[in-house]
């Protein structure tokens, strides 16, 4: 399995992360993407990615577009040179928490569509109780798109859809709370990735722990019964979309890039 977007990063794995990764590859986590939320965290994500052997991605998160300007963008845009870095993002909207200004998240959003267009690389997507504007945005991008951890409307799935953009379920999945079993069974088989969103949304039955990467294994088991399939299949199906949606050459636990 390939857990496509965790915060490796994060402080609350400041004290175990070695066992974290242990734990990881014992559970048959393949590899994973260390998820940058500011230029900051590009930076630690990238040094993580080579101390361990994983990819990151460098991007800000809607949280953070207010810290945005020429040197963040000057450097978001150099790390995506190195080569453990296999995306944009995490960018995206916002509209729950409202951290930035609106017209600043779109702003920011906007900068780093075309920066991943530019470069031709996947953006990893955040929504929330944004769908509109992300649709509006989202219709004119050129950068393939991971809607990460998806618990949107099924209007813009559907334009993810249409536009071939890859879809990521989270823990969410496994949640009481978790109502759109359709939305998991209408992604295609080679567009639907797997990730824990790690340290957060700890899938059942580890609920209200800090989550981490091994129990991506957890999500993938909810989503092989949704889709009536084996737990084998889908690893083995979202290992593959992982691969080509970030160009990654997955050779037993060693990485190399296309």
């Amino acid at each position: 399995m390939v857990d496509t977007h965790c915060h490796l990063g994060d402080v609350k794995f400041d004290s175990d992360r070695d066992a974290v990764i242990s734990r990881a590859r014992s559970a048959g986590v393949r590899h994973a993407i260390v998820i940058a939320d500011s230029e900051v965290a590009t930076r630690q994500g990238i040094e993580l990615a080579h101390k361990y052997g994983l990819s990151a991605t460098a991007g800000v998160h809607p949280h953070e577009a207010a810290s945005w300007n020429d040197d963040v963008a000057t450097g978001i845009e150099n790390a995506l040179s190195d080569p453990a870095v296999v995306a944009v993002g995490e960018s995206g909207l916002d509209y729950h928490y409202d951290h930035s200004p609106r017209e600043v998240q779109r702003e920011v959003f906007q900068k780093q569509l075309e920066i991943a267009a530019r470069h031709q690389m996947p953006i990893v997507v955040h929504s929330r109780s944004a769908d509109e504007d992300m649709m509006t945005m989202l219709r004119d991008a050129e950068a393939t798109v991971v809607l990460h951890s998806f618990s949107s409307g099924r209007q813009l799935l559907e334009l993810g859809l249409e536009r071939n953009d890859y879809v990521s379920f989270s823990g969410m999945v496994t949640f009481r709370s978790w109502h759109d079993d359709e939305a998991v069974k209408a992604v295609p088989a080679n567009r639907i990735l797997i990730e824990t969103d790690s340290p957060y949304l700890a899938p059942v039955p580890h609920r209200g722990k800090r989550n981490e990467p091994a129990f991506v294994a957890e999500v993938a088991a909810r989503i092989a019964e949704l889709r009536g399939l084996t737990l084998e299949e889908i690893a083995v199906q979202t290992t593959a979309n992982a691969a080509e949606c970030f160009g990654l050459l997955l050779h037993h636990n060693e990485l190399d890039h296309r």
